[in-house]
């Protein structure tokens, strides 16, 4: 069976996007870009990978990559339609009647169903790029987060996960500090996954 990550980013506070959805406060560069390209190229957008060198590595950890509406519209705008070309693409979305792309596929069904069937096939890991909402609905599903903490504290924004109260453990696998003071949480879902009462 596949596992689904949770791959984000996140401020101190715990937001992963400012109120309108802005990223670019975070610091990157340095050593936590030489370990994207080493480590985990599959989750760098097909254009970055480009930039950086890795557009014909081959996807190691994952094969698929599902996102939420509004995750994949900063890629519209920008006139991308296939963001993630190296791996197949998922989009949730209630209002997306249509798919702007040939391999993007719109979900706008139950999101827990689809991802259920996702891990029950074959193949390398499903890669979640977010975000909050869908992040919140897919959490019974999430076998592992990578969480790249910045040291940034954003104030307000949207939240790393965004659903009712219900408490899920997960285990700490591994910490990695660079020299921008970023930190990266890798952690499992714990036996059992939800809180005891």
């Amino acid at each position: 069976m596949r596992t689904l990550t949770y791959y984000v980013g996140t401020t101190i506070d715990g937001f992963i996007a400012g109120p309108g959805d802005e990223v670019d406060f975070y610091p990157v560069g340095g050593d936590l870009v030489d370990w994207f390209v080493s480590d985990i190229p599959d989750v760098l957008p097909t254009h970055v990978r480009a930039r950086l060198g890795v557009a014909d590595v081959a996807n190691t950890r994952f094969d698929t990559v599902i996102q939420g509406r509004r995750t994949y519209e900063p890629a519209l705008a920008a006139g991308i339609t296939s963001p993630y070309a190296h791996l197949r693409q998922y989009v949730v979305s209630r209002s997306m009647t249509r798919s702007p792309d040939p391999a993007v596929r719109i979900v706008s069904g139950d999101a827990l169903e689809a991802v259920r069937a996702l891990k029950a096939e074959d193949g390398l890991g499903v890669y979640l790029a977010g975000g909050a909402a869908l992040a919140g609905a897919l959490l019974p599903e999430i076998d592992e987060l990578v969480v790249k903490l910045y040291p940034v504290v954003a104030g307000s924004g949207v939240p790393l996960f965004t659903a009712d109260f219900s408490p899920r453990h997960f285990a700490l696998a591994g910490s990695r500090v660079f020299d921008s003071g970023v930190v990266v949480l890798t952690y499992t879902r714990a036996p059992g996954g939800a809180a005891s009462a």
